[in-house]
C-alpha cells in the first residue's frame, strides 16, 4: 500500500445495507450510424466506487470526523480500510485491506435511535477487486478453489 494513514480500527465497520461496489467502466462505446455499436478496452486498471455507512455511537462518530479532518486532510488523502469485495469468500470470511479516499463529502452524522448515528460515503478503491490476471481463463479452478484448498492444505499428504 502506497499510504500509511490507516482507518481508525476503533471504529465499527461498514454497514451490510446499501453496501454495494461499482467499477468504473474500462471501456469506450461508439454508436455508428448503421445503429450498431463499436467497443474498445480503453483502460486495464479502473477503481471501483464503494457506497458505504457506518453506524456509530456518538463518542465513534466525533473520533470520525477529527479523523477526518486532520489524518487525510478534509477527505482530500488516501488511506486504507477494511472492506468487503467477492475475493473475501467463504474460505476467507471477513474483509480485505483496500488503498480508498472520499469521493465526495460523507453525510451525516444523522441521528438513529437515540444513542446511534450514520454516517455515509462514497469511497473510490484505487484498484478494481479482482482475481488475479489469466484465471478468469479458467473457470473451473476459480469455481473449486475451496476444494482445492482444502485438498492441498489438509488432504495432501507430507513429503
Amino acid at each position: 500500500m502506497a499510504t500509511d494513514i490507516d482507518f481508525p480500527s476503533q471504529l465499527p465497520c461498514g454497514q451490510r445495507e446499501g453496501y454495494s461496489l461499482q467499477p468504473v467502466q474500462p471501456f469506450a462505446r461508439t454508436p455508428m450510424a448503421t445503429g450498431r455499436a463499436r467497443q474498445r478496452r480503453t483502460f486495464t486498471n479502473v477503481p471501483t466506487m464503494v457506497d458505504v455507512s457506518w453506524l456509530m455511537t456518538p463518542e465513534e462518530a466525533a473520533l470520525f470526523e477529527g479523523w477526518f479532518r486532520d489524518s487525510i486532510n478534509d477527505g482530500a488523502d488516501w488511506f486504507n480500510c477494511e472492506l468487503r469485495s467477492p475475493l473475501d469468500g467463504r474460505d476467507n470470511p471477513g474483509v480485505s485491506q483496500y488503498e480508498c479516499r472520499f469521493t465526495e463529502m460523507y453525510s451525516g452524522p444523522a441521528p438513529v435511535g437515540a444513542f446511534e448515528w450514520r454516517i455515509s460515503a462514497k469511497l473510490e478503491i484505487i484498484e478494481r477487486p479482482l482475481i488475479p490476471v489469466g484465471w478468469g481463463l479458467f473457470p473451473d479452478l476459480v469455481l473449486g478453489m475451496s476444494l482445492i484448498d482444502i485438498a492441498m492444505n489438509q488432504e495432501w499428504p507430507e513429503p
